[in-house]
């Protein structure tokens, strides 16, 4: 039983790890056109600077191994709004995982049916799997909300009338400047979060258990 147990556990470790490198793989190519020159045709966009002087990050450069800017120029701008989005959520994913795995949680019960506080729900992506059907379903209906009508991905400038902290820039300079920080730390996010997940499920451990134990090295 315990070696069958122990199977099984091996399996969905494994079968995790091969979803989250595919899953790299696919964020790093739908991004691939992300690094554009300041040289290159200006896209139609909201905002007032040009897309695609933003993103370019020294000493990388041009980076469009596939060549996508030159085949599909057309596509430009739905790639870099799906890059926004994506490192938006990465970094709310990252900030979250951090608060969570220090055991900060909120006061009550996540499904008083259940008998679930929200105490009890683990860190790591082991948690997703003690969350019940309906909150579950909860949180895919709060994503349709998102993308269909708060947020919708139709608007691809990523500006949904909130501001900076409140604020409008109007300032190009300043604006892409900010903007280029954002797509940068979106990157970073990216990686970030795909990259505690791997090791989450090829180790075993959370991130808050590899730093309580000491094991913050690769290998």
């Amino acid at each position: 039983f315990l070696a069958a147990v122990h199977a099984h556990t091996l399996y969905h470790r494994l079968f995790v790890i091969v979803i989250m490198k595919v899953a790299v793989f696919a964020a790093l190519v739908s991004s691939a056109a992300a690094f554009a020159p300041s040289a290159a045709p200006r896209a139609q966009t909201a905002l007032a600077v040009s897309e695609l002087e933003l993103g370019v990050t020294e000493p990388l450069g041009v980076y469009d191994p596939l060549g996508w800017l030159e085949s599909q120029p057309e596509s430009f701008e739905r790639r870099r709004a799906v890059e926004r989005k994506h490192g938006r959520v990465a970094m709310a994913a990252i900030v979250g995982n951090i608060v969570h795995n220090n055991h900060i949680v909120f006061d009550g019960y996540l499904s008083p049916s259940n008998d679930l506080k929200f105490s009890d729900v683990p860190t790591g992506v082991s948690g997703i799997f003690t969350v019940p059907a309906e909150g579950l379903a909860q949180i895919l209906a709060f994503f349709a909300l998102v993308e269909l009508a708060w947020m919708p991905a139709s608007k691809y400038d990523g500006d949904y009338g909130v501001g900076y902290f409140g604020s409008n820039i109007s300032d190009p300079e300043e604006k892409a400047t900010k903007l280029n920080v954002e797509l940068n730390n979106g990157r970073a996010a990216m990686l970030g979060i795909f990259g505690n997940m791997v090791a989450e499920c090829s180790t075993g451990e959370t991130m808050y258990e590899q730093y309580a134990n000491g094991h913050v090295l690769p290998f």
